[in-house]
This record gives C-alpha cells, structure tokens and sequence, in this order.
C-alpha cells in the first residue's frame, strides 16, 4: 500500500497554477493541483478518460460544457466527462484539489503535472 498525505509539502507557483504528480503509472494517473488566489486554468478537456476532482481545501470555480461557473469547496467530488471542457478558478484563498484520470494508450507521461499554462 502506498500513502501520501494531500496537505503536506505543498509547491505553489507565480504566475500560474501547479500541478504535481501524486502517482504515475500504467493504470491511472493523480495529481494535486496548486493555485494561489485568482489563478486559473483555462478551458482544456481530457479527450480519452473521465476527469475526476476532489476539493481538499478553499474554494474554487469550476465550470464544465455548459460553461456555467459553480463554487465548490472541501469535499465535494466532480465528475467531467472523457472530452468534456472544463476550466477552474481560484477564489479569494489558496485552492487544492486532487484530479484522478484513467491511463490510456497515447497518453504521454512527460505532459504529466508541471506549470499549468506554460506548455
């Protein structure tokens, strides 16, 4: 078995949101995501696996296809379809959420976490 505690050794980047990689493997793919308040991530999609998002602290935008904005905050779980766009905002305080993705063939492992908004 293996742990990781989600509110330790946080990384938080200027200008633009963080993305970490919590683990990599064949399977799956989990990253903790990092913004300051008022970064954002803009529209992207995941095209071949379901996006799935846990809040663990703050609150922030996130809007899916129908582009309507919604507040979410610790505990709640979202769930975007393979292809489906969304984007996310940071409110007035720091924002951390943890997204867990399917691994599928082509997905590329160096794409994995990093600056967001950097490519």
């Amino acid at each position: 078995m293996k742990s990781n505690q989600l509110l330790e050794d946080l990384e938080f980047h200027d200008p633009v949101p963080f993305a970490q990689p919590l683990l990599v493997d064949q399977y799956s793919r989990i990253l903790r995501w990092m913004l300051k308040p008022g970064q954002q991530i803009a529209e992207h999609k995941v095209p071949d696996s379901p996006f799935y998002v846990v809040v663990v602290q703050g609150h922030g935008m996130f809007a899916g296809r129908d582009g309507q904005e919604q507040v979410y905050g610790p505990g709640s779980l979202l769930i975007f379809e393979p292809d489906e766009p969304h984007t996310v905002r940071a409110m007035g305080e720091e924002l951390i959420f943890v997204s867990f993705l399917q691994a599928v063939e082509g997905m590329r492992s160096d794409r994995t976490g990093g600056e967001i908004g950097h490519e």
